[in-house]
């Protein structure tokens, strides 16, 4: 079957990224109908909107999109375009995997691990006010249904990717109704999976740990803010925001997209790192049940990481963004042959 599926190509880097993407998913042969719409700060310009209706009306008619990279301006300007498509879509589970690459100087060796993070709500609600000159308010906004169907989702996420604990990360401890809340429904939840181990961590502690041991904390569920920032963390100790992916699932739709912020300062010089976004691609491969393809990529861009000679220059290397996507087609080519040598 062909799958129609719509692309936002986002800002900056993010056309030259999903061009990149695209055509990694059509050497590993699966049939896709790419429906382009705009979204971010150009067509903001054009049409004094960053969020055009079609867009949404693409995604809910597709189920499935595939973004780029579209930046949000910081203190003023207009909202964000990623937390407006996870709110008016109900993507309420943020899934970044958190996984090493061979050849990558990462932190530690072997890291592997996952952050389910809630999409909807806590101080990314954007209930902000000035109470008075010089002093604003935000609210942290948690509910009962939120805080327990994504950490369903975790339990169920881990049971399907045979991990073996689901960790909170939360701050009862100062913030004891709104994130004692979300840890009161984490409670409640994992008495439903008695095979996966519940553990709990107040975030700071959890920084910590990522740095000393991540893979202990196997899957963490987390709340909006908290989950922005370990995120990040996560991807720092793999080699950085280029090479994380990342899904946002819903009931009825999903988006999947890179982590890494839209870098307008390399925009158009071919040399941005599309393997954080052939990854996403890979996680919605897998979403579609295309689960062969899915891997067959996921071999082909850990061969290019073992070789070690096309590398980007995020990653020290001189490859452009075309020369690192021939380097994975080829290896897609070489695997429908031979298995790929290490």
């Amino acid at each position: 079957m062909t799958y129609t599926i719509t692309l936002i190509p986002g800002d900056g880097i993010g056309p030259e990224v999903c061009e990149a993407t695209k055509r990694v998913i059509e050497a590993a042969d699966v049939p896709v109908k790419w429906e382009v719409h705009e979204a971010g700060a150009a067509v903001a310009e054009k049409r004094g909107m960053t969020l055009p209706p079609e867009v949404l009306e693409s995604i809910r008619r597709n189920k499935v999109a595939l973004k780029g990279p579209i930046g949000t301006p910081i203190g003023k300007g207009f909202k964000s375009v990623n937390v407006t498509l996870r709110q008016e879509l109900d993507l309420y589970a943020n899934v970044r995997p958190v996984r090493s690459l061979p050849g990558v100087e990462p932190r530690f060796e072997g890291t592997d691990f996952h952050i389910v993070r809630e999409n909807t709500e806590d101080l990314y609600a954007g209930l902000e006010l000035m109470m008075m000159p010089g002093v604003a308010q935000g609210v942290k906004l948690i509910t009962d249904r939120c805080s327990t169907r994504v950490c369903e989702y975790a339990f169920e996420y881990a049971q399907q990717q045979n991990r073996k604990r689901v960790t909170v990360v939360h701050k009862a401890n100062i913030m004891k109704l709104t994130d004692g809340l979300f840890l009161e429904c984490f409670r409640r939840v994992s008495a439903k999976y008695p095979a996966i181990e519940a553990a709990e961590i107040i975030v700071d502690a959890c920084a910590m740990q990522m740095v000393k041991n991540a893979n202990k904390l196997d899957v963490i569920v987390t709340q909006n803010l908290y989950g922005d920032i370990l995120s990040d963390l996560g991807a720092g100790l793999v080699g950085g925001l280029g090479i994380v992916p990342g899904a946002n699932i819903g009931k009825k739709e999903a988006v999947f997209e890179a982590v890494h912020g839209s870098a307008p300062d390399i925009a158009g010089r071919g040399i941005a790192n599309p393997t954080a976004l052939i990854q996403s691609g890979v996680m919605m491969l897998h979403h579609l049940g295309e689960t062969d393809a899915a891997d067959a990529i996921t071999r082909a861009v850990t061969h290019v990481y073992q070789q070690g000679s096309v590398r980007t220059a995020d990653l020290g290397g001189t490859a452009t963004t075309t020369q690192f996507t021939d380097a994975v087609c080829k290896a897609l080519e070489a695997t429908k042959i031979a298995p790929l040598a290490k």
